[in-house]
């Protein structure tokens, strides 16, 4: 179920995104003119997630656009992605990973560290280009803090 809030949140994300190709704006100059990751920058500006007050007022100013301090600083009530399963192919990766890995991560997890989950809080993430004479290759590194499952 769409909600009147999604909408304006994936209409003022579409925004951004026209407002950031127009200026030629990237996100991760972005994320380093603010001082932060540029997965987090970018999830902000694509309206998955919020930024603190601080940042987002220098975002805005970075986009010459000062009401879209307010929706940086929102917290999303879902991703732009609502319900359904994706159709753009990249994003559709991540969900067949998961629908083929992640029942083995989750069995490997727990081997290692025992019963509990990997923090997607207490989160690092990094991608990087891996030149590979067949082709280059996408290197995704995602580190989360384990968090032990209480049995009390």
């Amino acid at each position: 179920m769409t909600h009147h809030h999604d909408i304006e949140r994936d209409e003022m994300s579409a925004k951004i995104v026209r407002t950031m190709r127009d200026r030629k704006l990237t996100y991760k100059a972005i994320a380093k003119e603010l001082g932060l990751s540029p997965f987090i920058v970018t999830a902000a500006l694509l309206g998955q997630m919020s930024l603190p007050p601080d940042a987002a007022k220098k975002a805005a100013k970075k986009l010459r656009w000062p009401a879209a301090e307010d929706f940086l600083t929102e917290v999303p009530s879902r991703g732009s992605l609502g319900d359904a399963v994706p159709t753009d192919p990249t994003i559709y990766r991540f969900y067949e990973l998961v629908q083929v890995y992640g029942t083995t991560l989750k069995a490997l997890i727990h081997e290692e560290f025992g019963d509990g989950i990997m923090s997607a809080i207490d989160f690092d993430l990094d991608l990087s280009r891996q030149p590979d004479p067949a082709g280059d290759r996408v290197k995704i590194v995602m580190t989360g803090k384990f968090l032990k499952y209480k049995k009390t």
